[in-house]
């Protein structure tokens, strides 16, 4: 009998995550998955087909403002395409980052009525986040085979292998900030305000609507400490052949991604021990 009793105590290390725990609860988990999904496009008409449908129209967008009016994209390089890539990503981590950035205060009273690992609520916004973007990638590979065949400019190469790590960097990335995010806003509500107008501010400073080529050499090193942009720069190089990879500035991408997601862990479970009293 003494197997099947639980003991739940307050937590009294500054970083201790039990994964063990983590794994045990993979169903609820899972239950969250499907509650975002479900929730997500309820009461709509084309319900879950607006996955897809957003990145084109924003994708659009930004084809007609920063390809037609102010040609930001390169010369031959296919405009859609272009912008559609570092969109995909970004999005993806701004999905990342706005979601981890709720995980207190959206799951407030959840919280407070049961116990179950907190770190399960952003685990499993990620990995919603993962299902929405391997549905986007879908039609831009489709797009990316189509063009490389009919446009010698587009030139997918090797560095696609190291894609899906990118991909999984980014979601990290956004994860980590979220959750110092998160954890900043149970005492501070007016960091909220700011966060999707610092997003916007950021996105602007990575090069998503221009090439990183547009840069001048003297700011270069500055722009590339930006941790999302040697991402963004290699992974549309890596589908499109255009611009560079730059192995430098990818591992200091690399190294202050795992510093991010260190802190944010850090300060989640810090702030988890007795954010309900100050929510």
């Amino acid at each position: 009998m003494q197997d099947d009793i639980t003991y739940i105590s307050a937590k009294r290390k500054w970083f201790s995550i039990n994964f063990k725990e983590i794994w045990r609860y993979r169903d609820l988990i899972w239950l969250f998955v499907k509650r975002n999904l479900s929730t997500s496009y309820k009461q709509t008409i084309l319900g879950p087909i607006w996955i897809v449908i957003n990145p084109l129209i924003s994708t659009g967008v930004f084809t007609i403002i920063f390809g037609v009016i102010a040609k930001t994209s390169p010369s031959g390089m296919p405009q859609f395409l272009f912008y559609m890539s570092g969109n995909l990503l970004w999005s993806f981590f701004s999905s990342c980052l706005g979601r981890g950035s709720g995980a207190f205060l959206g799951n407030a009273r959840l919280f407070g009525k049961v116990y179950f690992p907190r770190l399960c609520s952003p685990l499993s916004d990620m990995i919603y986040n993962f299902i929405n973007y391997f549905i986007q990638m879908t039609v831009f590979i489709g797009l990316t085979v189509y063009y490389a065949i009919t446009n010698p400019f587009v030139q997918p190469n090797l560095y696609l292998l190291l894609a899906p790590l990118m991909v999984l960097q980014t979601a990290l990335l956004g994860m980590g900030m979220g959750l110092i995010i998160s954890s900043i806003t149970t005492k501070y509500r007016d960091l909220n305000i700011l966060v999707s107008f610092g997003v916007s501010l950021w996105m602007y400073v990575t090069p998503v609507v221009y090439p990183a080529e547009r840069i001048p050499g003297w700011l270069r090193p500055w722009f590339m400490c930006n941790p999302m942009a040697p991402i963004v720069e290699s992974y549309r190089y890596a589908f499109l052949g255009c611009g560079s990879f730059e192995m430098f500035y990818w591992l200091i991408s690399l190294g202050v991604t795992a510093a991010v997601v260190f802190f944010g862990l850090l300060v989640f479970n810090r702030v988890e021990k007795n954010f309900i009293d100050t929510v």
